[in-house]
């Protein structure tokens, strides 16, 4: 009989994974499996719940979370090679990587579409000792978008971390950085840099259109300006997906990438705080294989 590990973290979306895992065990059973669960109830033990899964030799593993959770997985499964199939129930507030996907954000929905069987190779990216699947954020502004209460992720959704980030561009300074990346360098005055896997950062599912789950590169944004002015212009561009046309910031794809600054910034890995700049990124293409619903014309 084929198994499946099921890892959930009691406490997301309102305690909503206590309510979903029954029905999340019956679907997986009636496709055949023999399922394990894990319960975490700390932080990393999602990683070892995924270790486990690779070194037991699952054949499937299916989280439920929120993001956090589901980097958690994504670090506990990159460095393996025996890590087994993968797929995750979104139970967070932005869940952009299931945006990213087309995994459905309501939570029995996206247990019911585990019957629809189509595997898909996603990339995933390495910073340091870390992987990110969704987006790479460095500057004092990630810094206060990650400390945006729950409360307010949970009222506002996409938009508490947009009120974050507004208040942040105004108030914060440049700062020196060269980034070099596969066609050169680029030297200049930055208040963020957004490195970026999927389409969706911070919900704005528009933001990278260019982005696939496979394309193999990373797509870079260069915030140059702060000012209320700049915020007023880039607001409106990021909710239209046109934010790399706008005359304050510099864009550009690569595989490879490095960040230095002229005083240590903060990097926001996926959500969870990274180290500082210095930084070295680089793709890992279609790296990780995930069971996805099957796409229709009209996704």
């Amino acid at each position: 009989m084929k198994r499946a590990m099921l890892i959930y973290n009691p406490s997301a979306g309102r305690e909503e994974a206590k309510q979903f895992k029954d029905r999340a065990i019956e679907v997986l059973t009636n496709l055949g499996f023999d399922v394990t669960v894990k319960e975490t109830q700390k932080q990393d033990d999602a990683t070892h719940f995924a270790e486990m899964a690779c070194t037991e030799k699952m054949d499937f593993l299916l989280a439920m979370g929120g993001d956090g959770t589901i980097s958690e997985v994504v670090n506990g499964l990159a460095e393996r090679e025996d890590r087994p199939l993968f797929s995750f129930v979104p139970l967070g507030t932005v869940n952009d990587f299931a945006r990213a996907l087309g995994i459905p954000l309501e939570p029995d929905i996206a247990i019911e579409a585990l019957k629809m069987t189509n595997t898909e190779q996603v990339d995933v990216g390495r910073i340091g000792d870390k992987y990110f699947v969704n987006v790479v954020a460095i500057g004092d502004i990630a810094s206060s978008v990650a400390d945006t209460p729950v409360e307010q992720k949970t009222r506002y959704g996409s938009m508490a971390y947009l009120m974050a980030g507004a208040k942040a561009i105004i108030s914060n300074e440049e700062v020196e950085m060269t980034i070099t990346h596969d066609h050169g360098s680029w030297k200049g005055t930055s208040i963020l840099v957004l490195v970026a896997l999927t389409n969706s950062v911070g919900g704005f599912e528009n933001l990278v259109k260019s982005a696939k789950i496979d394309d193999g590169k990373m797509h870079v944004f260069i915030i140059k300006q702060a000012g209320l002015a700049a915020i007023a212009r880039m607001g409106t561009k990021v909710m239209l997906g046109t934010l790399g046309k706008d005359e304050g910031v510099e864009t550009f794809t690569t595989e490879k990438l490095r960040i230095e600054s002229n005083r240590p910034l903060f990097c926001n890995v996926d959500g969870d705080q990274g180290d500082c700049t210095p930084l070295d990124i680089h793709i890992l293409p279609r790296h990780l294989e995930m069971l996805l619903p099957k796409k229709t014309e009209s996704n």
